[in-house]
């Protein structure tokens, strides 16, 4: 499609210069006229009249108060408890693919505990040569690795199963962060006890009162897995398991143990609660599959979107959003304004990594006319994401985890968006 609402370049440098004519005055005073002079430019504000902080005002940093609204959110009906619930990365207001620690999304089973470093032990016992047990200390001390994953919640965008639910985007897709992770391999643990022949799996636990607990193809634990101590160059937070969790690259965050205390060789699969009457994928039949560990490709737009209105009126306009494979990496996202009747490739601003965050961007010259923002994520598997048509002819109504399903914001001509659901 070349029509006036995506044809953006030509008109772009001309508006923006219009713009910065026009608006000086418009953002001062409102009513000022172009010729006017705009007092944050000709006079002396009050930010360089006098001394700031000094460089111990704050030992360890933190967002200015005028971004106080970048936070995590609850919903507060989701669970009975917050003690055993979920918070939302607050997606619609952050840009590029880190995600800072204290935005990242958490999710308990009984609550962040306090642990110490010195208190830490770490078991690696079952189907092993040689039981080992390491202190925090001791982990420290082994080949060190760094990796960018993201971590996805399997319930993220559960709620929209039945159709459009909840009205933002940090709540349908929140439940994500991307970090940098460090720490060490899973597999050279294994290999210091060493794995018996009849070693198939393994069961890793967490030290926290719910003792969550998964089953992971031995496998997989050898292949890319991250014993991790440190996040974005910093020691995890409470929340996100201080001081040591799990790393498992691509598949569903219950599995990401925190607080990891136990890691258990075995030549079965447990069968806990977490993978039999949680985390399983319940068909239109009745009948529920499990193992399905791995995050299908997926994507959603964050601005605009109901909570990142368009508020500069017709013009350039930047959509952007994120997309992610739990199989590989993103290959390509493609955008839809008229809810999937065409589709445009967007702009990656890097390319696709290995089960990691990939940010989208679509620079547009928006006419004022009503929208219904899509979009679509293909993997290097070859994997497209599905319509939630596509999703319910196989899985029905019932699911809860895994809805990796095209999201639709119907944007309307004053700027502000609405979930709606286009399949």
């Amino acid at each position: 499609m070349t029509d006036k609402t995506h044809d953006a370049n030509p008109s772009r440098r001309q508006f923006l210069a219009g713009a910065a004519a026009v608006g000086a005055g418009a953002v001062a005073g409102g009513s000022a006229s172009a010729a006017s002079p705009d007092p944050l430019i000709t006079q002396v504000q009050d930010w360089a009249s006098g001394l700031g902080d000094g460089v111990d005002a704050t030992p360890y940093g933190l967002p200015i108060q005028y971004e106080s609204d970048v936070v995590r959110r609850n919903v507060e009906w989701l669970t009975a408890d917050t003690i055993s619930s979920i918070n939302f990365t607050p997606i619609h207001a952050l840009d590029g693919t880190i995600t800072p620690q204290g935005c990242a999304f958490e999710r308990h089973h009984s609550g962040a505990i306090e642990l110490r470093k010195e208190d830490y032990r770490l078991m690696i016992n079952g189907l092993v040569d040689t039981p080992l047990v390491f202190t925090y200390a001791d982990l420290e001390r082994f080949p060190r690795e760094n990796r960018v994953y993201f971590c996805e919640c399997a319930a993220n965008s559960g709620m929209e199963w039945a159709g459009a639910q909840l009205n933002g985007a940090q709540f349908t897709h929140g439940m994500i962060h991307n970090m940098e992770y460090s720490g060490v391999s899973l597999r050279t643990l294994l290999e210091e006890a060493g794995v018996k022949p009849e070693g198939k799996w393994v069961y890793v636990e967490g030290a926290d009162a719910s003792s969550n607990g998964r089953s992971i193809p031995l496998e997989k634990a050898m292949d890319d897995v991250l014993v991790a101590f440190k996040a974005n160059g910093e020691a995890l937070r409470k929340e996100h398991g201080y001081p040591v969790r799990l790393v498992v690259p691509g598949w569903e965050g219950n599995m990401w143990v925190k607080w990891l205390r136990r890691v258990e060789v075995m030549d079965q699969p447990v069968e806990s609660r977490e993978e039999t009457s949680k985390y399983t994928d319940t068909l239109a039949n009745g009948v529920s599959r499990k193992w399905t560990w791995e995050m299908d490709a997926k994507s959603v737009v964050t601005s605009p979107s109901p909570q990142a209105p368009i508020t500069h009126g017709p013009g350039p306009l930047v959509i952007t959003g994120l997309a992610w494979s739990g199989r590989g990496a993103i290959a390509g996202v493609d955008v839809s304004l008229d809810g999937g009747k065409n589709w445009q490739e967007a702009r990656l601003a890097a390319p696709g990594t290995d089960k990691a965050l990939t940010r989208f961007y679509l620079d547009i010259n928006w006419d004022g006319s009503e929208m219904l923002l899509q979009s679509r994520a293909r993997d290097t598997s070859g994997y497209v994401q599905p319509t939630k048509a596509q999703l319910r002819e196989v899985r029905g109504l019932n699911s809860i985890y895994h809805n990796n399903a095209i999201q639709t914001w119907w944007v309307k001509a004053n700027g502000e968006a609405e979930n709606v659901e286009v399949s």
